[in-house]
């Protein structure tokens, strides 16, 4: 062999014992015919005994697919794998006992041979775990949306200020849960990408009040103030808890009634509207407080206490504060106890529908003024039953029957009112045609159905008593759904979802009149054919002239819309002869009848049935 070529062959086989990189050939069949010491090194925790003479045995443990991929590699220069990454097992006599990582390349040569590359890139791997446990660590602290603060950071802030507060006496911190009012419903009206950026602006507002230095006297409220901080250092935050949840740590109050304060102007601020475009968007907040007084001695428990008083708060009509109570946990323990024994009663058919009859009132009194509190005769003789309401009961098999008013709000907050309202509809349109079977024209002319909110809120709802309608054989017009006069005049998506129901051909009334948020110049964007006056302005009306100027109003209004008005808790003769004087069409309450059960109804309807007729023949 010539000098020059020894020398060149020489220099070719120090490059290949030095190359950082790991270099095999070996026949098709796998037998190394070369390797370099880098490729020994990293492929010897595969050969505990040292073999290293078949590459595909070497390899059998960690990658067994090589030798099906050489097969199907049948020309020249193939490219069998490229960038193949193996975890090696740790081995106790090589790199300290650590795992290795390595990424092999396999090409195929020609037909006899194959070149094999290999790359410790163990260091590579664990920096790229780490970049990215950086980033998801990054994740937990700061949402991605508002920029403010996460959970994970808030509870750290917390629990730091429960453990000042263990070390000193006169050491005051404050939480303030705040749950976003009505947001839902604006998220929905508006689009997702819109309600992103009103959650952007609420935190903003949120933020900007807990940052102002002028707040409170608060003694270590430093940071950042554009919201972007994780909240790592001392001071007052607000954070995002997920949705439209967020909550406030204040730190180092002067004062206990600082957080007052401070949730007090939360409660404004976040009341102010939003412009969107060329409108203003309403999205309030209610806001539940725990001091260091009534901390829990755990942050979870904290947050977990200022939710129930935000609870609180929203029950009582949401844009408020409410100051947690040790009577607030006992609530929510009884609230959920009820919805578990609700959820049973929904499944065992523990409830049932109970009817209260709506009848016409003819004129009694000459006027107001005339009325006779002790005549019954204005009651006592023949009276003409047009409807009925069907009113949801529950007979719980331990306490007897439990009255509305102490579940049917924990259904609304539970997600329950959707079954419980599906059923009422259900079972008081199948009692309704059976009265029409049985009765003939002794049945009531129409039924009467309560939506709540929720039921409102669902985009199935007409469907479903389309389905009802259907199934029962109900013709629509029999059909009367009820809403809250707050419900019908809270905004223009649940007005939409009435006008839908409407044009099923049913009547819609405006429940509660006068409760609510509308007033009688605004009765005539609501898509509504009948008014109920609600019991409070008719238990006054035979002692309170105002009394009776409003409800004489709201029939001359009602009238010139062409609404239909029915009165509701008629309880006495002198009520009913002034209502009928009011030219009120109808009346409901406890003169007339009480709501009874679908039996009692019948033989009810019956006997005022036969008394008219019997009347009417005299």
């Amino acid at each position: 062999m010539p000098h020059s070529t020894a020398a060149a062959y020489e220099a070719l086989i120090q490059f290949l014992y030095r190359a950082p990189i790991g270099l095999v050939q070996s026949t098709l069949d796998g037998e190394i015919t070369m390797i370099n010491p880098c490729s020994a090194r990293l492929l010897m925790p595969l050969a505990p005994h040292g073999d290293l003479s078949n590459l595909f045995d070497v390899l059998q443990p960690v990658a067994p697919q090589l030798r099906s991929l050489v097969t199907a590699a049948v020309e020249s220069d193939a490219v069998v794998c490229d960038g193949l990454r193996l975890s090696l097992p740790a081995s106790p006599r090589l790199a300290g006992g650590t795992t290795t990582t390595i990424e092999i390349s396999l090409q195929r040569l020609n037909k006899q041979s194959l070149l094999m590359s290999i790359a410790d890139i163990t260091l590579s791997v664990h920096n790229e775990q780490q970049r990215l446990a950086d980033s998801l660590r990054s994740a937990t602290r700061v949402d991605a949306l508002t920029r403010l603060p996460t959970r994970t950071v808030a509870l750290e802030h917390i629990a730091c200020a429960l453990e000042l507060a263990r070390c000193d006496p006169q050491y005051e911190f404050a939480v303030l849960f705040i749950n976003c009012d009505r947001f839902n419903a604006v998220n929905l009206s508006l689009g997702a990408e819109a309600g992103d950026a009103l959650l952007q602006r609420i935190a903003a507002r949120i933020n900007g009040t807990v940052r102002r230095r002028d707040t409170v006297a608060i003694g270590s409220s430093n940071g950042s103030s554009d919201g972007s901080s994780d909240g790592s250092s001392e001071g007052s935050i607000a954070a995002r808890l997920g949705g439209d949840e967020f909550v406030v740590v204040l730190t180092s109050l002067a004062r206990r009634a600082d957080a007052v304060t401070v949730a007090q102007r939360l409660a404004e601020t976040l009341d102010l509207p939003y412009p969107y475009g060329d409108q203003s968007v309403h999205v309030a907040g209610s806001i539940g407080v725990v001091t260091r007084e009534q901390a829990a001695p755990s942050a979870e428990a904290v947050l977990q206490d200022a939710s129930l008083a935000m609870r609180e708060a929203k029950a009582a009509g949401g844009a408020r504060y409410c100051l947690f109570a040790s009577a607030i946990t006992e609530r929510a323990r009884h609230r959920g106890v009820i919805e578990r024994e609700l959820r049973v009663a929904l499944a065992a058919r523990q409830l049932f529908v109970v009817y209260q009859p709506i009848v016409e009132l003819a004129a009694g009194a000459a006027s107001p003024e005339s009325a006779d509190p002790n005549d019954r005769s204005f009651i006592d003789g023949p009276l003409r039953v047009t409807g009925v309401e069907a009113l949801v009961r529950w007979k719980h098999p331990q306490r007897g029957v439990v009255p509305p008013i102490e579940f049917i709000e924990i259904a609304e907050q539970t997600g329950l009112i959707g079954a419980l309202g599906e059923f009422v509809l259900d079972e008081s349109c199948r009692q309704f045609m059976a009265w029409q079977r049985t009765l003939g024209p002794a049945a009531p002319w129409t039924l009467s159905v309560n939506l709540s909110r929720a039921q409102l809120q669902d985009a199935g709802i007409i469907a479903q008593v389309q389905d009802a309608l259907h199934r029962h054989g109900l013709a629509p017009e029999r059909l009367q759904l009820e809403v809250t006069e707050s419900l019908a005049a809270q905004d223009q998506s649940i007005q939409v979802r009435l006008q839908e129901l409407r044009a099923l051909g049913l009547k819609l009334a405006l429940d509660d009149f006068g409760t609510g948020y509308s007033s009688l110049a605004c009765l005539h964007l609501l898509p509504v054919d009948v008014l109920k006056i609600d019991r409070s302005f008719v238990c006054q009306a035979e002692t309170s002239a105002h009394h009776r100027v409003l409800i004489d109003t709201t029939v001359r209004v009602a009238r010139s819309l062409h609404m239909q008005v029915v009165a509701e808790g008629v309880e006495t003769p002198g009520q009913a002869q002034i209502l009928a004087a009011l030219d009120c069409d109808k009346g409901q309450g406890y003169l007339f009848a009480r709501p009874m059960t679908a039996a009692d109804a019948t033989a009810w309807l019956q006997l005022r049935f036969d008394e008219t007729t019997t009347a009417l023949a005299a």
